[in-house]
Formats: C-alpha cells, structure tokens, sequence
C-alpha cells in the first residue's frame, strides 16, 4: 500500500488530527486490511458509496482511478456503474460514466486489459475441455527443448488436475505476472499466488492452477526440458473443492 499524504498535504496545518485520521487510519489501517477485505473490493464498494450519496467529484474520479489500478476493468466498470444506477439514481450514473470515461479512455483494447506486460492472447481453445471458465494464451517462445507461454485465467477459471510426466527432468515452473491465483499439489494445501510469486512443479507430481474468485489471474508457463516428457489431463477441480479455498 502507497503511504497516503493527501491529508497532511492539504489540511496538515490547519486540521492536523482530520489529516493523521485520513492519511493513517482511513488510507492507512482501513484500505491496508487485505486479510478481511481484498483492494479490489475495497475500491468497488467505496465506488458505490460515493455513487448513492450523490458524491461526484475529484475524490470519486480519485477513487475510480485507484479501482483501475486495483484490477477492476473497464467493462467491469461499466457493469459496476450500470447495476448501481437502479438503486443510486440515473442522474448519479450519467455522472460517474463521465468520470469513468475518463480515467479508462486510453483502454482502447478491453481484451488487452489483463495478462500484465506480456499482454493476453487468443482464447485457448485448443485446451478448453481442460478448463473451467474461460482461458487465454499468448505464446513468448519455443525451442526444441522447452516453451514459454503467457496464460491468463478470468475470475473462478481454473485448469484440470494434471500431471506432467518424465522419465527425467521435467516438470514446469510458472511465475505469476498479474492478479492473484491458486496453485495446489495433490495431499497438500492449496497456496496462494501473486505477481512476482514463482512455483517450480515437479514432473510427475499431480497439482492444478488458476484464478481466485475475484480476480484476474496470469501467469508465464515454462516447460522444463526433460525426457520421455508428456502431459496427463486429469479430474476437474469441481466447484465444491474450489470454493473451500479462502
């Protein structure tokens, strides 16, 4: 979480206490409880606030802002904006529309919005029967040897239990580039991912991966080099399963 100043910056003189509450405790202590409350939802359930109280102003763009940063895109704005119009008021809609115009206006291309720097590809078709949701992958590279690819996972989307088997070597190594995921080895507990996070399968070992809940999720995919390599598709990840994970 960025330190928050804006509080100091502009009433640190003249309210001191009203700037430490605002910087330190609300932008502080409140927004930091990732634990009980992701960033994402955070920023939406702020949004509808400002949104049913008629608050249309810089703070709300501000916060609009932050939700975009947070990982809520621009059609998820949109949708956001749409529900919340029937019980906050058509005017207050057409109002926050201009402002999330705004500040998701250089989103030109909405498939683009996830899958981080290396971007999101085509829709996995060849791999859907393996998957539940929706998938998308973008080749980076390929050798004799080994591949590297960028696969991205929308909200709930996960891939099958698998296997990816060798005689010697193998195995796969991925490393999360943007959203939060779920990587669980069959017998152990399932492990919580995000961006910088790197996991190194082992060949042989029974494990799935993919996206929590309430949020995007990619990851690279890179083959490690091995012999007698190949890949077994397993059982779903059903939606009991999936659902215990917190």
């Amino acid at each position: 979480m960025v330190k928050q100043t804006a509080g100091r910056d502009s009433l640190g003189e003249f309210a001191p206490k009203f700037a430490e509450l605002n910087d330190d405790v609300l932008f502080g202590e409140v927004w930091s409880r990732e634990d009980k409350l992701s960033l994402r939802d955070r920023s939406l359930v702020t949004i509808c606030v400002f949104m049913g109280k008629g608050m249309i102003d810089s703070s709300l763009k501000y916060h609009i802002m932050n939700a975009k940063k947070n990982g809520i895109t621009k059609n998820e704005m949109a949708e956001i904006i749409t529900h919340a119009a029937f019980y906050a008021g058509w005017p207050n809609a057409w109002a926050v529309f201009n402002l999330a115009k705004e500040v998701y206006a250089d989103d030109e291309n909405t498939q683009e919005e996830h899958g981080g720097m290396f971007g999101m590809g085509e829709p996995n078709t060849n791999f859907a029967q393996y998957f539940i949701g929706n998938s998308y992958l973008k080749p980076l590279a390929k050798t004799e040897n080994m591949s590297i690819a960028n696969v991205t996972f929308e909200p709930e989307c996960r891939n099958n239990w698998h296997i990816h088997h060798a005689s010697q070597g193998g195995g796969q190594i991925l490393i999360c580039v943007e959203g939060e995921g779920w990587y669980q080895e069959e017998g152990k507990p399932a492990q919580s991912l995000k961006p910088g996070d790197v996991v190194t399968i082992p060949a042989n070992v029974k494990h799935w991966h993919g996206a929590k809940k309430d949020s995007w999720f990619s990851h690279l995919a890179v083959e490690v080099p091995g012999e007698n390599t190949s890949n077994e598709w397993c059982e779903p990840v059903n939606d009991e399963e999936y659902n215990k994970l917190v």
